[in-house]
C-alpha cells in the first residue's frame, strides 16, 4: 500500500488546479471539493447534485464509520458549486463518469488526480491527498488537533498529526538539520 501525501504548497495546489480545470470541469470540482470538505473519497464519489443543492451543510452517513456527519459548505465553495451544478437535475452524479453516466469510481478519481500531479512534479499522491490536504491546511492556519481529530473522527491527536504528515514535516526539520 502507497502512503500519501497532502500537498502542502498552495503553488503546487494552484498548479494542480490549473491543469485540472484545463482537462475537465468535472476534474476540477473533484479536487477543489475534496479540499474543502475533507470526505473521505469513497464518501465524496457518492454524492449527487440534491447532496449539495440549496444546502448550507453536506450531511451524510460515513460508509467506513457509519457514523452522520454534517460539514458546513463556506461561501466561497458554495458559489463555485452553484456554478457547477447549473443546469444539473438533482439526481445527477456529482462527478459523472463520462462513459456510464454514474459517479466515478475510486480507481478513475486515482487517475485523475496522479495525471494532473506527475504534471505539476507531485508525487505520493493518492485519493486520499484531497482529505490530508484539506486537514494539513486546516492545521497549518488553526493549529487545532483537537477540532481537526474531531472533524475527522480519529481516536487520537496523534493519529491525526500523523495522518495529515505534521509528523514527518517535524521529522524532516529536525534530521535535516542535524549532523555530528
Amino acid at each position: 500500500m502507497q502512503f500519501v501525501q497532502p500537498i502542502r504548497s498552495v503553488e503546487k495546489l494552484d498548479a494542480m488546479k490549473a491543469v485540472l480545470r484545463q482537462q475537465s470541469e468535472r476534474d476540477w470540482f473533484l479536487l477543489v471539493m475534496g479540499i474543502n470538505v475533507g470526505l473521505r473519497i469513497g464518501d465524496l464519489l457518492l454524492l449527487h447534485v440534491k447532496d449539495v443543492r440549496n444546502r448550507s451543510h453536506l450531511t451524510h452517513r460515513e460508509r467506513k464509520t457509519g457514523k452522520m456527519r454534517r460539514f458546513p459548505i463556506n461561501s466561497e465553495l458554495r458559489e463555485i458549486i452553484n456554478e457547477y451544478i447549473r443546469g444539473k437535475k438533482d439526481s445527477d452524479p456529482l462527478f459523472p463518469s463520462y462513459r456510464t453516466k454514474q459517479n466515478i469510481g475510486r480507481v478513475q478519481a486515482y487517475r485523475i488526480l496522479n495525471r494532473a500531479a506527475a504534471e505539476v512534479g507531485l508525487a505520493e499522491i493518492g485519493t486520499h491527498t484531497l482529505r490530508k490536504t484539506f486537514g494539513y491546511h486546516f492545521y497549518k492556519r488553526y493549529k487545532d488537533v483537537a477540532l481537526l481529530q474531531q472533524i475527522f473522527n480519529h481516536s487520537a491527536p496523534s493519529i491525526t498529526l500523523r495522518y495529515i504528515g505534521i509528523n514527518q514535516d517535524i521529522i524532516d526539520e529536525a534530521v535535516g538539520g542535524f549532523h555530528l
